[in-house]
């Protein structure tokens, strides 16, 4: 066969697959999307807000308990969506294996989940830009924002993968950089000389009463539930390599060495970076208080990273500027990757009849046009904070959307049992996967009853003293999901699927196929050869 002749073909294998999806994702765009497609706001800026209720010891133990009950439920996604990496992630696998109206509910608490994180990437993008100078019109940056993701999602799904290569590392770049900026000053590597170590643990301590709250004990342990919340709503990740799986050149392979990469990236971005802000900035920071409490004994400046605040504390100039760039970078990137999911999401809900058939439409670069047209409406609500602060609109957008990002684990969690009993109903042989989780179905039972507590206890701030407006806040999702699911179940009048009934086949073979012809023209390639190209085929010799 002839080079030209094999050229066609590969264009033959790889776009005629994945209901008019591309896989175009090579491993090395997967493996930096899978590392820092949830590194966000959360982890820079919005993670001081949790310092300031909580202290530093009530941050670093809940994002570290959390971190470990999310590990439980990336256990169960890994073996459905290395197995059955089909366009639409676990929505799809929700609706095949438990009911059509929880892939329904799923499906559309997983979209406003993701639109409306967009124009909270935006809004924290005019925050972070307000170190600099706070007369920059907020319209302008919103504009903006919502030109660069249309350009960027617009066109093939490799443009998309290779933006986020870029960016995904500029953000390890710099959540590196910021451990090494914690551990240098810590220890004396400072203007001031002085090393400081956990200082803020001792004074004003490590277990802060959450304030306006009770005081004591039973005060601190609501300061701890302010920083599990939070953890809740940064803590994130294995959802996205499920819905980037269609898309993946060798899904199998190449989303399975994604999911093992989220591991350690819980131990060492999101508990590390909870450690490290614990250290560097105090709980009682004037200015960490007047920009995450509105206290107006502080500067108020929009520094809202504890890291920059840090910085300026000790007299550190060029440094908070370098930071705040990347983090712009980091932030933007963060809204370019809810863009792509919100779009392939809405797109699966068409191909399963949960959405307008006209949204499965797809462009010859397989972008599902009409969806993208869609999700790109909803960074406009980006433009409420021009006429209101930043932070405002920053607050209640988290609290509208963090209990969407925990019901999804709840649904990947019952979506496991589901498919775990039809495995023993069938006698479906789970050794024959690529991939078997450990300590099942234990380990989705615990993560279950985890995800669950914490989406029903979350608000319980809004219950005493009552505020209407803290409730509908905090539990919109929570409402609105139980809605959708019997509303469709109802209309459409949808059964649970029985084990033994459960499609365990469904586009596996297909799969199997392609990655087995793939593999004859174009062979999978590891990480590290694939980002050092011709250099990781050198020989050299003795």
């Amino acid at each position: 066969m002839g080079s030209d002749d094999g050229a066609d073909v590969q264009a033959t294998v790889v776009s005629g697959t994945a209901s008019g999806l591309h896989r175009r994702l090579a491993n090395r765009q997967i493996q930096l999307i899978a590392i820092g497609g949830s590194i966000g706001t959360a982890v820079f800026v919005s993670i001081g807000g949790a310092l300031a209720k909580g202290g530093p010891g009530s941050l670093f133990l809940a994002y570290t308990i959390h971190c470990c009950f999310l590990a439980l439920v990336t256990n169960c996604l890994t073996e459905m969506s290395v197995y059955m990496p089909v366009s639409g992630g676990f929505l799809r696998l929700a609706g095949k294996w438990v009911d059509d109206a929880l892939g329904f509910a799923a499906g559309w608490n997983f979209f406003f989940y993701e639109a409306i994180l967009i124009p909270f990437e935006i809004t924290a993008i005019n925050l972070v830009l307000g170190y600099w100078r706070d007369d920059i019109p907020p319209a302008a940056i919103c504009a903006a924002c919502i030109v660069c993701y249309a350009l960027l999602n617009v066109l093939a799904v490799k443009a998309y993968g290779e933006s986020e290569f870029w960016l995904s590392g500029g953000k390890i770049i710099l959540i590196i950089m910021l451990f090494f900026f914690t551990f240098v000053t810590m220890v004396g590597g400072n203007p001031q000389k002085d090393a400081y170590g956990f200082r803020y643990w001792n004074n004003p301590g490590a277990f802060a009463v959450m304030p306006d709250r009770t005081e004591g004990n039973l005060g601190r342990f609501e300061g701890f539930l302010a920083c599990l919340w939070a953890a809740g709503f940064a803590c994130v990740g294995p959802e996205y390599i499920s819905m980037v799986a269609a898309e993946a050149k060798h899904p199998r392979r190449y989303i399975k060495n994604a999911f093992k990469t989220v591991y350690w990236r819980f131990g060492a971005f999101f508990i590390g970076s909870a450690l490290c802000a614990g250290i560097v900035c105090a709980q009682s920071d004037p200015d960490l208080q007047a920009i995450h409490l509105g206290d107006a004994g502080g500067s108020g400046n929009a520094a809202g990273s504890p890291y920059v605040i840090a910085m300026g504390n000790l007299g550190i100039d060029v440094l908070p500027h370098l930071v705040n760039a990347l983090l712009i970078t980091s932030i933007f990137s963060a809204g370019n990757t809810y863009t792509y999911t919100a779009t392939r999401i809405l797109h699966a809900l068409a191909l399963e009849g949960r959405a307008p058939r006209v949204l499965r439409k797809c462009t010859k670069s397989g972008v599902p046009i009409y969806c993208f047209l869609i999700v790109i409406c909803f960074p406009c609500l980006s433009f409420l904070q021009v006429s209101s602060s930043s932070n405002t609109v920053l607050t209640w957008l988290t609290n509208i959307i963090t209990a969407g990002g925990l019901i999804n684990y709840v649904i990947i969690t019952t979506t496991y049992i589901f498919f775990y009993r039809a495995t023993k109903a069938q006698g479906f042989d789970r050794a024959s996967l690529p991939y078997t989780g450990w300590f099942q179905p234990y380990c989705a039972w615990v993560g279950l009853a985890w995800m669950v507590t914490v989406v029903m206890c979350f608000g319980y701030a809004s219950f005493k003293p009552w505020s209407v407006d803290g409730f509908f806040t905090n539990y919109t999702m929570v409402l609105v999901t139980p809605a959708l699911y019997v509303g469709w179940k109802i209309i459409k009048r949808t059964k649970f699927v029985k084990p033994h009934e459960a499609d365990l086949i469904w586009e596996a073979p297909e799969i199997t196929a392609y990655e087995e012809e793939l593999s004859v023209i174009e062979p999978p390639v590891g990480f590290w050869k694939e980002m050092l190209g011709p250099l990781g085929n050198l020989k050299f010799r003795k």
